[in-house]
């Protein structure tokens, strides 16, 4: 089987650690890079993350580099109150032993995409570096044969504010620029920005009894998860009131795997870049621009299908074992207060 060539461009942080293990364990993924970018946490310090996160697993030999360190325009806010001061939850881990990240992943980006072919872009952060690929090498993009990006929303309300998502919020000049190259550059003609936004992720929701059933099957990787979703749980309950926390990165990982996991439909789509609703993705979906479409907004997801096979790859658990267990715990799923509130004309108590 031919893997998909693979750079993934993250903020690491909480859930795109586990997107990290799911996407390296992926036989169908060849992680030839990943490129860091200032979101959750500035890039150098993503960077270091992102090198502990592929020592721990044993992958010391993809590449890491580190990227922009500030938005286009913007300043920069920073997520380190969901995600910890050290980006992975104050789990403690310690560096990775001899690895070292270099430097310039805008450069190197662009250097990839120019001789290599039929490469694939995740997205798990700020779009900074693909914006500053664009404006300095759009001829290589050419050579970029799918670009899949967490971030957005169409019809969830925000994780920033009512009508935004973080990383669109914290750099929406450059979401917006990527978004206009799926629209006007020769380039990317034919091809589709796939935004897998909250709609979907919200429903990706780690509960205390998923992460208990992970330590049962695989001690190790389960005690990892745990450590690091912990403060993210503490987070998602002084916020929303859920018990559990949303993974939203790993389902952007999975949807790379196996693009059956998600569905949508195409639409024009355009990022404000200023005001109130600043960073909100606006979806044309009833076409009153009359323009072509620019992305695939993802909608629908099988979250029984995603546990299963995050389960498989990053725990090693058939499938077929995990599923009964699955079924249990899946019956009753998470409520988030604020989604139900306006349905009951009450306030959130």
């Amino acid at each position: 089987m031919n893997a998909r060539k693979l750079i993934i461009d993250c903020d690491p942080g909480i859930d795109d650690s586990l997107a990290l293990m799911l996407a390296a364990a992926s036989k169908e993924l060849d992680l030839i890079g990943i490129t860091t970018v200032s979101g959750n946490v500035p890039a150098s310090m993503g960077a270091e993350n992102a090198l502990k996160i592929l020592s721990m697993i044993g992958k010391p030999d993809v590449p890491v580099y580190i990227g922009e360190e500030t938005p286009l325009v913007r300043d920069y806010v920073d997520a380190m109150d969901t995600h910890g001061m050290d980006g992975l939850g104050e789990s403690g881990w310690p560096d990775a032993e001899g690895l070292t990240p270099n430097k310039d992943a805008v450069s190197f980006l662009i250097e990839t995409l120019k001789t290599t072919p039929d490469v694939t872009i995740l997205a798990l952060g700020p779009m900074t570096n693909l914006a500053k690929v664009i404006s300095r090498a759009p001829e290589c993009l050419t050579n970029l044969t799918s670009l899949v990006s967490m971030g957005g929303s169409y019809k969830s309300h925000g994780n920033c504010s009512p009508v935004a998502e973080y990383n669109y919020w914290c750099d929406p000049d450059a979401a917006a620029e990527v978004f206009r190259a799926f629209s006007e550059l020769p380039q990317l003609a034919g091809k589709k920005l796939h935004m897998i936004g909250l709609d979907v992720t919200r429903k990706i929701v780690l509960t205390p009894n998923l992460v208990e059933y992970m330590k049962r099957v695989n001690p190790q990787a389960g005690t990892r998860i745990e450590e690091l979703t912990r403060f993210y749980f503490d987070f998602h309950w002084k916020q929303e009131k859920v018990i559990g926390c949303v993974i939203n990165d790993p389902l952007a990982a999975a949807y790379l795997v196996d693009p059956s996991l998600c569905s949508g439909f195409d639409a024009y789509t355009q990022v404000e870049t200023g005001g109130l609703c600043i960073g909100q993705t606006v979806v044309d979906a009833m076409n009153f621009y009359q323009k072509a479409p620019n992305s695939h907004i993802l909608t629908q997801v099988d979250v029984r299908r995603f546990f299963l096979m995050f389960f498989e790859r990053v725990l090693g658990v058939p499938q077929a074992e995990s599923a009964l267990v699955l079924d249990q715990i899946l019956t009753a799923p998470p409520v988030f207060p604020h989604e139900t509130m306006f349905q009951k004309g009450g306030e959130v108590r």
